[in-house]
Parts: C-alpha cells; structure tokens; sequence
C-alpha cells in the first residue's frame, strides 16, 4: 500500500471515529465544559502511561512544547464548543456547523502561508454554508446551538491549520501527549471556578457510573486512537482535505442519531435540503482530491 493510500484510510477510520463522538456526548449527561475536562483527564493519563514506556524518545524545546501546550488549549476550546452545541440543539444540528469547518480552512490556511486563496476551494466551502445558513433561518429554535456549532468549527480549522505545520518537526505521540496535557491544564480552572459558584455541587461535576463508561469509549477509542491516525494522515494531506474529509462526520453521526435518538423527528424540510448541499460540496472536492492525485502521479512517472 502506497504512503498516500495508507494515509486516506487513517484518514477514513479517523472519520467514522470522529462520527462515533456526537452520539457520545449526548449519552453523557455533564455540560459540554466538564465532559470535555473528563475527557482530556483520561486521555492525558493513558497517554503519559505510555509515555514512560517508550524508548528512544525524541527531545523536543520548550518552545515547541509550549507551542503543542498552545494548540491543545485551542482543541478544548472546540471540543467544549461542539458538545455546548449538542446540549443547545442536538447531535444533526451540532455536526452539520462542524462541517463549515472546510470555509474556514479554505480562507484560515492560505492567509497562514501567504498563498493565494483558491476560489474553488472558497465556492465548496461557501456550498456549506449556504446548507447551514439554509437550517438557521428555519430552525429558529437551534440559533444559539448553530452559532455555538459554527464557534468550534473555526477552532478546529485553526486548530488543524497549526498541527500540519508541527506534524513534520514532531513524533506523532509528543503532539497528542503535550496538547492533551495543554487542553486539560487550560480547562482545569474553570472547571474549580464551576465546583465553587455550586457549591461543590457533586451532580454537576461527577460522572455517573454510565457517564464514566461512555467517557472511557470517547477518550480511548474517539481521541486516543482517533488523533493518532489524523495525525498521521496530516503527514500526506493538507489541512484543508482532512476538513472536507471531515464533513464525513455528519453522515456517520446523523445516521447513529436518527436510530439511537430519533432525531429525525425534530428536523425539518430545510435541514435536509442544508445537509443535500454539504453533501454535495463532500463530493465535490474528493474528486477533486483524487483528480489532483492522479495527475500529480502521472507527472512524476513522466518525470
């Protein structure tokens, strides 16, 4: 299997993980800002664990370490986004605004390397938001879980814009290690300020037991091995095709949503039609992503 092949199925498997995380978050009965922190607390100890079993481990500055610290803040800011967005709407609406996150890559990645901003890649991003403004100016009573959906999208494209510069300079595990410990470390204080505004309210801050089971499921298998293979797919994608990609998620994570939660009952005309769009700007662009590829191989066995 070929290095770029190897890459689009990390890059597939990585997306019916990321599918699997909406449905998750809502079994989970904490608010978006704890579940996050559980989240990352688990990732982070499973992650130091095997850390110390690793040989030959890179060394790194600390100023690349502060970068990844940086960058894992920015993760949880996304992640506590995207679940604020499922408690505020629901698991359809909150990964369709996900899938904007190709707009704002298309604009955010060009700007960051001073290169020319491709208007295909803006008219496919722009087919996706035409499909979400199309649910917010029907659904009115989603607004404020859109708005909160469309927050995280813009952190993930920041997000996935500075892994791609690091994935080249650093070991696949330092950057989960690091921004792991930096998304938990940067959401340690307000989850203390939250547990003393209530009082040490147990209810709030304390997983259920089934809470517990389902955080393990989305820390292990959604976040552990799901970055690893994002990360090692960025190695051969852009930025901007592992977003698109991504707008895959909703797929998988409506499906689950329609069966697990009926969902299909609250959503009308207009998100059907908004989601045909992104769909379609999905199909768009992995052709375009293959034609791209083919061509370039061509050249080379020409060369």
């Amino acid at each position: 299997m070929s290095t770029f092949r190897k890459a689009l199925l990390q890059l597939h498997v990585f997306v019916l993980l990321a599918g699997l995380t909406g449905p998750l978050g809502y079994l989970i009965q904490l608010n978006g800002l704890v579940l996050v922190f559980y989240r990352m607390l688990i990732t982070t100890l499973v992650l130091w664990s095997l850390h110390f079993f690793r040989k030959n481990i890179p060394k790194y500055t600390t100023k690349t370490k502060t970068q990844l610290l940086g960058i894992g803040a920015i993760i949880a800011l996304h992640w506590v986004c995207f679940y604020g967005s499922i408690k505020l709407a629901n698991v359809s609406i909150a990964l369709v605004c996900f899938s904007s996150t190709s707009l704002f890559s298309s604009i955010l990645e060009p700007l960051s390397k001073k290169y020319k901003v491709q208007i295909k890649d803006i008219l496919i991003g722009l087919l996706s938001l035409i499909g979400i403004l199309l649910i917010f100016h029907f659904d009115s009573k989603f607004r404020l879980g859109i708005v909160v959906g469309l927050l995280s999208a813009l952190f993930a494209a920041i997000f996935s814009i500075l892994n791609k510069r690091i994935t080249d300079q650093v070991d696949v595990h330092t950057i989960q290690t690091f921004e792991m410990t930096g998304g938990l470390l940067f959401l340690m204080p307000f989850v203390l300020l939250l547990s003393a505004v209530n009082h040490f309210n147990p209810i709030l801050i304390t997983p259920t037991a089934a809470d517990w089971g389902w955080l393990f499921i989305l820390a292990i298998g959604c976040t552990v091995l799901s970055n690893y293979l994002m990360l090692s797919a960025l190695k051969q994608i852009s930025a901007f095709t592992l977003n698109v990609s991504l707008n895959l998620e909703p797929v998988y994570g409506i499906i689950l949503a329609f069966i697990l939660f009926k969902e299909q009952k609250q959503l009308g005309t207009s998100f059907y039609i908004g989601f045909a769009l992104i769909a379609l700007s999905v199909l768009i662009q992995m052709i375009r992503i293959v034609k791209q590829h083919q061509h370039k191989s061509i050249s080379e066995h020409l060369s």
